[in-house]
């Protein structure tokens, strides 16, 4: 780490330890801030009205499992991707509906676990406040099953021993970044717990920044900091009411802007710069906030547009529930069909194949058995600008 460049940083302390290598140590949070400047303040407050409108979407569809189910699997997609993975949404949909699997890549098992790690979180919120004990929970989720949840990677516990943060293949004294080191893990965690259970201080949305650029900081974990770092995010809004549900894919904006997300995170740590990580971050919630309105009411209109023509043709009850549940599941099979609507197989077959002539399901495997039905205008509507994955 190039100590000449986080020397005179006011946001912390850099520290030579016993074994001879240099950290950062950060200073506990609030930071000492200059009084925040109208601007800020003025942007913080658009993103807490853009936000609120987002949290009201939930309420215009009959199930908010329509736009939760998809958005969750949108967040998963593109955190994952900040670290390098490449699967696609379309392909998270196809493995999950599938009878006959494709080989299951490193990638969709990180995916794959991040809608896991994520619905587990907020359903645990019922029970346990955000805290240090959830966080080591929701990381163990994570990490099942994938490159670093081997034993060797502690899934589930803070790290005891050194990790760095740099380019790949890099060593620690020639990494960009050095977090904390192991005996001062806990001391600098548990002023993070502090500062999450603060109510009072700060704006909520730039506490939740602040919190954010902390915990990537101290980087807690031997792997799966970046993707445990923007889960917080998402269940920090839930916790406190900001959002009803999880509709906000904020890692998308992160994904498109990747240089910078690290760049801003890296200026507060060098040179104490709040504001314009403060105002990054609150532009991505605008932004991607007024995405997922935009995109959610183009899938209520879809929906209504379906509906619609399907009751003009006196449409069956079993075809209107199908309707409906391509909306969370745009891959389907028959026998998935039948068993999430409880009817039996000649029944879901008909309603799928009401489906298909009406143009809103294709058969996408070819095959004579274990055939996928897929919703392609839903999915293009979701996947904006990503080729619908097909199985080779």
């Amino acid at each position: 780490m190039n100590v000449e460049a986080f020397k005179n940083s006011p946001t912390g302390t850099v520290v030579r330890t016993p074994t001879r290598y240099d950290a950062f140590i950060p200073n506990p949070l609030p930071p000492q801030l200059e009084p925040i400047e109208m601007s800020l303040f003025r942007l913080s407050s658009e993103a807490e009205r853009a936000l609120g409108q987002l949290g009201g979407i939930g309420y215009l569809v009959p199930n908010p499992d329509f736009l939760v189910i998809p958005y969750i699997n949108l967040e998963a997609v593109a955190s994952s991707r900040i670290e390098g993975t490449q699967a696609s949404l379309s392909e998270l949909f196809y493995f999950e509906a599938a009878t006959e699997k494709p080989p299951v890549s490193n990638d969709i098992t990180e995916v794959r676990n991040y809608v896991f790690a994520l619905s587990y979180g907020l359903e645990r919120l019922k029970t346990l406040p955000l805290s240090l004990r959830l966080v080591r929970e929701i990381h163990e989720h994570l990490m099942v099953g994938t490159r670093g949840g081997t034993p060797d990677r502690t899934p589930g516990e803070f790290r005891r021993s050194q990790n760095w943060i740099g380019p790949a293949g890099c060593n620690l004294n020639d990494a960009t970044f050095v977090p904390p080191p192991p005996d001062e893990l806990m001391r600098v965690l548990g002023e993070w717990e502090i500062f999450l259970h603060d109510r009072q201080t700060l704006p909520l949305l730039i506490q939740c920044a602040l919190i954010h650029y902390q915990f990537e900081t101290i980087h807690p974990f031997l792997d799966g900091n970046g993707r445990v770092g923007r889960l917080l995010i998402t269940l920090f809004l839930c916790e406190r009411k900001a959002l009803p549900h999880p509709l906000l894919y904020l890692s998308a904006f992160f994904e498109k802007y990747r240089d910078e997300y690290y760049d801003h995170l890296l200026g507060v740590s060098r040179d104490g710069d709040w504001k314009s990580w403060l105002e990054f971050f609150l532009r991505g919630i605008i932004v991607q906030s007024e995405h997922a309105i935009l995109s959610a009411k183009r899938i209520i209109d879809q929906r209504e547009q379906y509906r619609q023509k399907l009751q003009s043709e006196k449409a069956s009850a079993s075809v209107l529930a199908l309707l409906d549940l391509i909306f969370t599941s745009p891959y389907l099979t028959t026998q998935q069909v039948g068993t999430k609507l409880n009817v039996v197989f000649r029944t879901a077959q008909l309603a799928i194949e009401k489906l298909e002539r009406a143009g809103i399901l294709e058969e996408i495997t070819g095959h004579q058995r274990n055939r996928v039905y897929f919703a392609r205008q839903l999915l293009e509507l979701l996947a904006e600008n990503e080729p619908i994955y097909r199985p080779s």
